[in-house]
């Protein structure tokens, strides 16, 4: 890719991420990018392209795969810890911001795999991993797909709120949180 290009789609995804899909024009892309909008227009088809080329670069992806899961240690309150925190150091505000920008009915539709491919490593992978802390004799047989959804959901929670509200809504901290959470599973798990 040559680099006005990537100045284009880096310019497209930051405005989409700021201001949402609809909101952001090509003629504001073009301006954030340097170039004028016949340039933009030369590169891409238009506004859809640029984004679904944005999408598929590492770059403007969190980067959530199940190889980020992998370290665990088979103690199922450092595993949990561990499951949040790797998911919710790359879901960050930015990330979470440009997810929802994506989500507009005009582009949905070819966005939506790649923005579930987040959840669904994650689900996959704490599932798999509750599974054979089962066979391992670990923890009691469960639904394990509805607490893996459970996790996750605590964990897309408070990085949703976090990139939504800031401090404003709450002053507590990521690890903390996590701490906080994963004992009241724990214990909730062992009743």
């Amino acid at each position: 890719m040559d680099e006005t290009s990537q100045k284009i789609i880096d310019a497209a995804m930051m405005l989409i991420r700021e201001n949402g899909y609809v909101a952001t024009t090509t003629k504001a892309i073009a301006k954030a990018a340097g170039v004028n909008e016949c340039t933009l227009f030369r590169k891409f088809k238009n506004k859809k392209d640029i984004v679904l080329q944005g999408v598929n670069q590492a770059g403007w992806r969190a980067n959530v795969t199940p190889q980020i899961f992998e370290d665990v240690q088979w103690d199922l309150q450092a595993d949990i810890e561990m499951f949040m925190r790797a998911y919710m150091d790359r879901m960050t505000p930015d990330f979470v911001k440009l997810s929802i920008g994506l989500r507009a009915p005009q582009i949905y539709e070819e966005t939506s795999s790649m923005i579930m491919k987040v959840p669904q490593a994650f689900l996959s992978s704490f599932t798999q991993y509750l599974n054979k802390m089962y066979d391992l004799g670990k923890i009691p047989k469960a639904d394990f797909d509805a607490l893996a959804l459970a996790i996750f959901s605590s964990a897309f929670g408070y990085s949703f709120l976090n990139a939504s509200f800031g401090k404003e809504l709450s002053n507590v901290e990521k690890e903390e949180y996590i701490k906080s959470s994963v004992q009241m599973f724990i214990k909730g798990f062992k009743r």
